[in-house]
């Protein structure tokens, strides 16, 4: 798979407008240098989960992912990446704290290997979630244990390497909308996802939702999803 949205640099005066979805891909292997000034805007208990991480390159990660979305909601916000502040939902998700609710900003970031994403909406709650394509022995019972049965009665009718493809947009596509909506994973198999390899995918829900999905990445695939419809969606690299 290749990467298919045009990931633009982002304008200096960064405008988010009511109906527009910004996406921010990130790379997360930074110079050391850089990780060294991203480690000094994180908060003292970003720092202790950071060392947490038993392997080096899961702690850079951390930081690098961490500080880099710092660094973007400070901008929206229009104060230093070190003053923005976090309040955490009963499943560890990072929302804003109380002090800026009146900004309205939502936002959701996602990581997978080296490549993190971070989805900003400004009137809606968001959720973005980013996966690695990689070979899975167990793929069919992962899918039967999570995925309804005409999704797998599908992922069944292909061949192994698309099976692999539509497997993680069915995964990213579930888990997007569970993150926007606050739902954790045991929530996967009661949301229904429409789609082919060759269609691009539907939330089969009651409510109004939009889903997109992305291809940040050769062999990465990724989703966002966002209650109401008619939404511009700008890709930036950051």
């Amino acid at each position: 798979m290749t990467a298919d949205h045009l990931w633009l640099p982002a304008p200096i005066n960064l405008t988010l407008l009511p109906d527009e979805i910004h996406v921010w891909r990130i790379e997360l292997d930074q110079p050391e240098t850089r990780l060294q000034h991203l480690r000094e805007t994180l908060s003292s208990d970003e720092i202790a989960r950071a060392e947490r991480f038993y392997f080096q390159e899961h702690r850079q990660r951390f930081i690098a992912g961490r500080g880099i979305l710092r660094t973007i909601l400070g901008r929206y916000l229009g104060i230093q990446p070190l003053q923005v502040q976090f309040n955490y939902q009963h499943r560890g998700k990072p929302v804003l704290a109380d002090t800026f609710a009146d900004t309205g900003l939502a936002f959701n970031l996602s990581h997978s290997q080296g490549l993190g994403l971070c989805a900003v909406n400004s009137t809606r709650q968001i959720g973005v979630d980013l996966e690695y394509i990689r070979s899975m022995s167990d793929l069919e019972a992962l899918a039967k244990r999570f995925f309804l049965p005409r999704e797998y009665e599908m992922l069944r009718s292909l061949s192994p390497n698309q099976q692999q493809e539509v497997f993680f947009r069915y995964w990213t596509c579930k888990e997007a909308y569970l993150k926007a909506t606050g739902d954790g994973l045991s929530q996967l198999e009661q949301v229904e996802v429409s789609l082919t390899p060759t269609e691009p995918a539907r939330l089969q829900i009651t409510e109004d939702w939009s889903l997109f999905e992305l291809v940040p990445a050769n062999n990465y695939v990724a989703a966002v999803a966002v209650a109401n419809f008619s939404w511009h969606l700008k890709c930036w690299q950051y």
